[in-house]
């Protein structure tokens, strides 16, 4: 069972969630604008936040920035639901530090899958065994202290963009299913969505890449997935 704090000013999409994330177990707390779903957050910090686009005075990508800007809510994961299709507002959810997103109107069965789904990752053991470094030319992943160097500079790379590198640098010269992905980076058990992964291809590209339109560390390989070819960036 989890705490899960649900942010929606429509109450009957508030009490369509409060009934299905119930029924598997979870203890369901609501808000119906931002500043109070700041406010909750911080007084007691929930296990996971689902959180409208559209809300009232700030909206909820203002909402999830301050969420993670906050030491006491920046490792809470969060589920945007938004009513429109657009990439875009997908995309900037993601920039914004969600972890997932959904959108209406969804299928409370795949709800139930991404809520468990974000759960598990976060919920999961610690103290793993220590990682190796990865190389690949001037680029280098350091797994243990979550940190990749491009010429010696930082990359700003976000939980889920340092994981995808870090999958496909460890399967290097693999092509791996955008499926494949989904699971070893969201957690999914099917997949539900496979342009997250595309979407999150594209800005690590942007980030690597010296031409993202002409890749040469990270290949499509049509019709299946892609391939880390370690060449120089």
């Amino acid at each position: 069972m989890a705490r899960i704090l649900v942010v929606e000013d429509e109450e009957p999409i508030r009490e369509l969630l409060r009934f299905n994330l119930s029924r598997e177990g979870h203890q369901v707390e609501e808000a119906a604008d931002g500043l109070a779903a700041l406010a909750a957050a911080q007084t007691q910090p929930p296990d996971l936040i689902i959180l409208d686009v559209m809300l009232p005075g700030q909206d909820g990508l203002a909402v999830c920035r301050q969420l993670r800007a906050q030491e006491a809510t920046t490792h809470i994961p969060v589920i945007m639901l938004t009513a429109r299709a657009e990439e875009l507002d997908k995309v900037l959810g993601l920039e914004m530090g969600a972890d997932d997103y959904v959108t209406k109107p969804f299928s409370p069965r795949e709800l139930a899958a991404r809520v468990k789904a974000c759960l598990r990752r976060h919920t999961a053991p610690a103290v793993p065994p220590a990682e190796v470094e990865l190389h690949a030319g001037p680029l280098v992943l350091q797994p243990d202290c979550h940190q990749a160097w491009l010429r010696g500079e930082a990359l700003d790379l976000t939980p889920k963009e340092f994981e995808l590198l870090k999958t496909l640098m460890e399967n290097r010269g693999r092509v791996l299913k955008r499926d494949v992905l989904l699971d070893r980076v969201w957690g999914y058990d099917q997949a539900l969505d496979t342009r997250t992964v595309d979407v999150h291809i594209r800005y690590l590209r942007q980030k690597i890449e010296a031409d993202p339109a002409n890749p040469q560390l990270i290949e499509t390989v049509r019709g299946v997935g892609y391939r880390f070819r370690g060449g120089q960036p």
